[in-house]
């Protein structure tokens, strides 16, 4: 019997109803199956119409999916959640579901590169407008938002400089005009940060990253209220079909297991790692909440429980030398992505930020000679020694 006065490492351990009441299963079943059947033709006919509950085709819905789901909304404390192929098809389907031709939602200017990719190539050709600003700046966010805005859509801590925003102003901004405020909540993971309980009304996860955690599997996540959440199944979702399979389902749910005990690894790993760089003499300035001289510091210790595993740091070089650092690294990986036991670096102006013009860039607070890390669960001497000679190669 679970109970939810444990500890968040605890439940993350055993999930909302711990071990299954049915087949004693420790380890949820991965259903790998494409169709159910029905007991009868009029069991079919009141599945379909929603008249009862039950499963008949996995793009609409599967027992390992569900089990997925139903641990995610318990640990956001949030009603219900909906998983999807990709963290980019959990946002691109949460969108299309709020937003409708002549609709604007407006969004962190700082935000993943492939976001800002959909918002400039995607959304127009469905006459939705993508309104960037600083969202830090609460002035300048509450001024954006008109009559047709939709959403509000915020990432906190931001990728990849690590800007921070603050929840509960946001959430009172967007609820003083009627509009639901959305988190990517990727960097931080539940076991940091719960957007829900600060007043947002949706969370997002890109699941790829810490939730699966072990660089094998790409979903995504959104958590919300009950209606919500089936809104988005039924009306987006169901349609465009990026659900995620079984198997991927039951990758995320054997990596929620070890979330607590990774995310401890990597925010202490993470805050030596910056503590290292703050003080070499080719580092300009390093971009990490945990640090006091970050200038989102007191907010991101008021709503997180921990800085988190990623940081981003500028060289006192350009953009060639950036790339000789990368090539020199021989421990940590010179890849895209985050959220892996690995340590994995990457130059968002040349990579995942690439779709940003170079006003976008400085916009967004993106250097020329920025790099993202994301730091792993290794032993922190090794990627500092790492780091250390590649700064060295220019």
């Amino acid at each position: 019997m679970v109970k939810k006065e444990w500890g968040i490492e605890t439940l993350v351990v055993h999930g909302s109803e711990g071990i299954d009441k049915h087949t004693g299963a420790v380890s949820p079943p991965i259903y790998q199956s494409s169709t159910f059947a029905f007991k009868d033709s009029n069991h079919g006919e009141a599945l379909f119409k929603g008249e009862v509950t039950g499963y008949t085709y996995s793009r609409f819905g599967n027992p390992t999916e569900a089990c997925l789901e139903r641990e995610m909304a318990f640990l956001e404390n949030g009603e219900d959640a909906l998983a999807f192929a990709s963290g980019m098809a959990a946002e691109t389907a949460l969108i299309m579901t709020l937003c409708g031709v002549g609709d604007n939602l407006v969004s962190s200017a700082t935000i993943y590169g492939g976001t800002h990719a959909m918002y400039k190539t995607l959304l127009p050709r469905f006459g939705i407008q993508a309104r960037e600003v600083n969202a830090a700046n609460l002035d300048e966010l509450e001024a954006t938002i008109d009559d047709r805005t939709k959403l509000i859509f915020i990432e906190t801590p931001a990728n990849p400089n690590m800007a921070i925003v603050d929840i509960q102003s946001c959430a009172r901004i967007a609820k003083s005009r009627g509009i639901p405020l959305v988190v990517d909540n990727t960097f931080a993971t539940p076991i940091l940060q719960r957007p829900l309980e600060l007043g947002a009304d949706l969370v997002i996860h890109s699941a790829t990253k810490y939730i699966g955690g072990h660089g094998d599997t790409v979903a995504g996540i959104v958590v919300g209220t009950k209606a919500m959440i089936t809104r988005i199944r039924k009306e987006t979702l169901n349609h465009i079909g990026s659900c995620i399979s079984p198997f991927n389902a039951w990758l995320l749910l054997r990596g929620l297991k070890t979330l607590a005990v990774r995310m401890r690894r990597h925010c202490s790993n993470a805050m030596r790692v910056a503590q290292y760089l703050s003080f070499h003499p080719r580092v300009k300035v390093v971009h990490f909440p945990g640090l006091k001289f970050h200038p989102g510091h007191d907010i991101a210790r008021s709503q997180m429980s921990d800085f988190g595993g990623m940081l981003a740091f500028e060289i006192k070089g350009n953009r060639e030398d950036a790339k000789k650092f990368m090539d020199a690294l021989e421990l940590c990986t010179n890849a895209v992505s985050l959220g892996d036991c690995d340590t994995l670096v990457c130059h968002p102006a040349s990579t995942t930020h690439s779709s940003y013009t170079s006003e976008q860039l400085a916009d967004a607070g993106v250097a020329e000679g920025l790099i993202r890390l994301s730091v792993g669960i290794e032993d922190p001497r090794d990627i500092c020694a790492d780091l250390g000679q590649a700064l060295r190669a220019f």
